[in-house]
Order: structure tokens, then C-alpha cells, then sequence
């Protein structure tokens, strides 16, 4: 039978927004891996990570497997693709030795994931493995949700950024029309504000981090300070809207 890889989205961090699809897709696998951040020796650095907790409340420990990745690595290149050659090899032998994984990854496998990394890795070491996903609620989509903020109307776009890439990506989407959703902005808080000064979006903007978590943050953009924030914040930012009704549909 061939190899069968699954990537599974487990939602921003409630437990409550695992899809049904994706709680039978994590207990109909031999093998759920979950990823985790590697301390500075390049191990599994101890804590658990957000799609871990996520996962533990619908398998069991035993059914969980931890994989190292270097997700906290953004200098070292070298250290960086040494880690996902070691993942990619342990998933690989996981799937060799049980023919059927879920990897479970917070938000949807297919936006920013490290799903689609790790998939395309695996399918060099492992020809014919099946790779399916199952879709999960996003932060942005959370985020809307818990602040009330709607993300489009009508004719409106939808552009989503990684800040990663840096403020003037950010910048430019912006100036455009329609909803800019951030992610990753956590550690250029001060710079994502002033993005939003400029481009008068910054009233209606709302951030969050910890979606769903007792350690939960959502507050409006007015009050970013400047301060690091964690990095796994989203931010929503509204275009002006008329209030009307008409033509939104």
C-alpha cells in the first residue's frame, strides 16, 4: 500500500475550532507528528508547542510523535536546512515503518504552513507517498470572530502579508484597497503601527496573539506602544467603509 501523508489544521490554539474532518483525520492515522521548536543544541527544545496541546485533547500521548524543526532559526541558514533535512528524514522513516501520518499544524496546512515543506521533502525520500490536507480555521479568521471586526464586503479584496518580509510589503498593501491582514508582526510592532499612521488605518485596526488560550490578547492597534509583541500576532486592518448597505453582495 502506498505511503499516506496528511496534513492536518488544528485551528490558531482553541481546541473547539478542530474541524470534525480534522479530529477523525488525526485518529484514523497510524502516527500524528507534531512540530516542535529545537533549543539552542539543535534538540527538541522540551516545551510543548501550540498544534501539540491542540492535538492532545482528541488522541493520546502515546500516538504523538515530536519532530524537530528549526522554526525558531532565522540567521543560521545552514543550521535552518540541516534541521528540516533531519524532519524531513524522521517523518519519512515514520512513514516507511507505519504507511500512515497526520501532521498536525496550527492554522490551515496550506497557508504559511510548515506542512508544505515538509511534504514536499518527504515525497523525494518516499516516492508514491499519498499527500492529502485537511483545511483549519485560520488566526484571521479567529481574530475577526473574537473582535467583531469584518474582514470583507462585497467587491472588497482580502490581502494577507507575512511582516517577515518586511514593513514596506506591509506598506504597500496598505496604500491598496480592501482588508490587510498581518501576520508574524509580533517583533515589528512599532513599525506595523506606524504603517498604519500613515496609511490613516490605524482606528479600526485590531491585533491579537494567543487566539483561544488562557494567555489570549485582542486589542485595538491604537494602543501598539512600539513593544515586541509575540511573534505569532495577527493584525486586521479594515478599509474605510461608507456604512451603507447597497451593492455589498
Amino acid at each position: 500500500m502506498s505511503s499516506r501523508l496528511i496534513g492536518v489544521g488544528v485551528g490558531p490554539g482553541d481546541p473547539e475550532l478542530v474541524t470534525v474532518k480534522g479530529v477523525n483525520a488525526l485518529r484514523a492515522a497510524d502516527v500524528v507528528v507534531v512540530p516542535v521548536m529545537a533549543a539552542p543544541d539543535g534538540r527538541d527544545g522540551g516545551e510543548p508547542g501550540r498544534a501539540e496541546a491542540t492535538v492532545l485533547h482528541y488522541v493520546s500521548g502515546e500516538k504523538v510523535v515530536r519532530v524537530v524543526f528549526a522554526l525558531n532559526e532565522r540567521t543560521d541558514r545552514a543550521r535552518r536546512e540541516t534541521a528540516w533535512d533531519a524532519a524531513g528524514e524522521r517523518v519519512a522513516g515514520l512513514l516507511r515503518e507505519r504507511g500512515h501520518v497526520a501532521f498536525a499544524t496550527i492554522g490551515d496546512p496550506n497557508v504559511y504552513s510548515t506542512f508544505t515543506y515538509l511534504a514536499q521533502t518527504v515525497a523525494e525520500s518516499v516516492p508514491g507517498t499519498v499527500v492529502e490536507t485537511v483545511p483549519g480555521i485560520t488566526a484571521m479568521q479567529d481574530l475577526a470572530a473574537r473582535s467583531g471586526a469584518v474582514l470583507t464586503e462585497g467587491t472588497e479584496p482580502l490581502t494577507l502579508v507575512p511582516v517577515t518580509a518586511g514593513a514596506a510589503v506591509l506598506k504597500e498593501a496598505l496604500a491598496g484597497p480592501g482588508t490587510v491582514v498581518a501576520y508574524k508582526f509580533g517583533r515589528r510592532a512599532g513599525e506595523v503601527a506606524e504603517a498604519l499612521r500613515e496609511s490613516g488605518r490605524l482606528g479600526d485596526a485590531v491585533w491579537g496573539s494567543a487566539l483561544g488560550l488562557p494567555e489570549e490578547f485582542v486589542r485595538p492597534a491604537a494602543e501598539l506602544d512600539g513593544s515586541p509583541l509575540p511573534y505569532l500576532s495577527t493584525l486586521i486592518a479594515p478599509p474605510r467603509r461608507d456604512g451603507g448597505r447597497g451593492g455589498k453582495l
